[in-house]
């Protein structure tokens, strides 16, 4: 596997991975315009559940792939924006919460807090970058803190991601006859595409402007 040591390297993974993507909705969607009536209704319903797949496939590759990046660069916290040095800490946090922690476990967490900052930055907990298998707004909007960006794009969007994408993945989940009138396949596609780029060039606009550095 490619690993992200330059920002050509993460460019061009997150172009290789979208590649592949567009490719099998642009397939599915063919196949589904070439069959019959009966088939391109089965069809349009698996264009469903793989337009949500792929969105949040990218969306967790492309999150991924972005801190791998910058842990590969060796530096310290001190030379990264705050959000990543509390990332560091929000699982901690979280267990902590709920495990009703003792006064000693609440003081080492703390100290941690203070003193590690001169530590060099190597992963990123990859339960932060949790889609939870449900990538709504809400979600999504968790991930671009997580990342340092801008959710806005995807909050304007919410009728298409939580209505349109996603309960209508869930409904087919569930058993229930959901699918695409025909009419609509096209902009269907193209909206998951949409959003699948705007996250990706969220990331690459960070990295370009080196907007994650302190």
């Amino acid at each position: 596997m490619t690993r992200p040591y330059t920002e050509q390297d993460l460019f061009g993974i997150f172009y290789s991975d979208l590649v592949w993507r567009m490719k099998e909705l642009s397939d599915l969607k063919s196949a589904i315009r070439a069959a019959d009536s009966v088939s391109s209704h089965v069809l349009s319903r698996a264009l469903i559940v793989m337009g949500y797949a792929h969105w949040e496939g990218y969306v967790r590759t492309c999150a991924r792939r972005y801190f791998e990046h910058l842990t590969l660069r060796r530096k310290t916290f001190l030379d990264y924006e705050r959000q990543i040095y509390i990332n560091r800490f929000l699982g901690r946090l979280d267990a902590l919460y709920q495990s009703r922690s003792s006064i000693q476990d609440r003081c080492a967490l703390i100290n941690d807090i203070l003193d590690g900052k001169v530590l060099r930055f190597t992963c990123i907990d990859q339960d932060l970058i949790d889609t939870k298998s449900n990538l709504n707004v809400g979600a999504i909007k968790d991930i671009c803190i997580i990342c340092g960006v801008e959710s806005k794009l995807f909050e304007d969007n919410k009728t298409f991601i939580d209505l349109l994408l996603l309960k209508r993945r869930n409904a087919i989940a569930h058993g229930e006859q959901e699918f695409i009138p025909a009419v609509d396949i096209d902009d269907f596609v193209e909206k998951v595409l949409f959003i699948m780029r705007a996250f990706r060039d969220l990331l690459e606009n960070k990295v370009c402007m080196k907007a994650y550095a302190a």
